[in-house]
């Protein structure tokens, strides 16, 4: 089953059920996956529906950050309570250690030498890490990596 299928289902579910944070964040889901696949005008593959879901995670996360910042508890919680039924959704993210080491075998696989050689490593580790990998820890790692050098 696609995971638009799953989230659909899930909704239904969550309403019959009377769950009104699930039910609005799954809407919410569905509406930006029925957007993109009508801006592509083709179904989207389930890695692109992950790629999706991750954006909108993003945003819940940011929405967090500045709620907190403009001391609005109310909202902070029901940001937090969205992104908790979306990350049900998401491939888990892979730990620092994981990422360190993946950040290793691409240095060492693309010869990266300093830091001018970031443009190399990058593209080669998001491919790798498809969906499980945080960006920001991946950069911070190797531009550390590559920094010490």
């Amino acid at each position: 089953m696609s995971l638009f299928k799953t989230l659909q289902k899930d909704m239904y579910q969550a309403m019959k059920a009377g769950e009104k944070v699930k039910t609005k964040a799954l809407r919410r889901a569905l509406a930006r996956l029925k957007d993109k696949r009508i801006e592509r005008r083709e179904e989207l593959s389930e890695a692109e529906e992950i790629k999706v879901l991750q954006s909108l995670a993003k945003q819940h996360e940011e929405s967090i950050q500045l709620y907190r910042q403009g001391d609005r508890q109310d909202l902070v919680a029901a940001e937090t309570a969205e992104l908790d039924v979306l990350k049900k959704y998401l491939p888990t993210a892979m730990t620092e250690e994981e990422t360190r080491q993946l950040v290793e075998a691409v240095v060492q696989e693309v010869g990266a030498t300093s830091l001018a050689d970031l443009g190399k490593v990058m593209p080669v580790l998001m491919k790798r890490g498809a969906g499980r990998l945080d960006g920001r820890l991946a950069q911070t790692l190797v531009k550390e990596r590559l920094g010490s050098q």
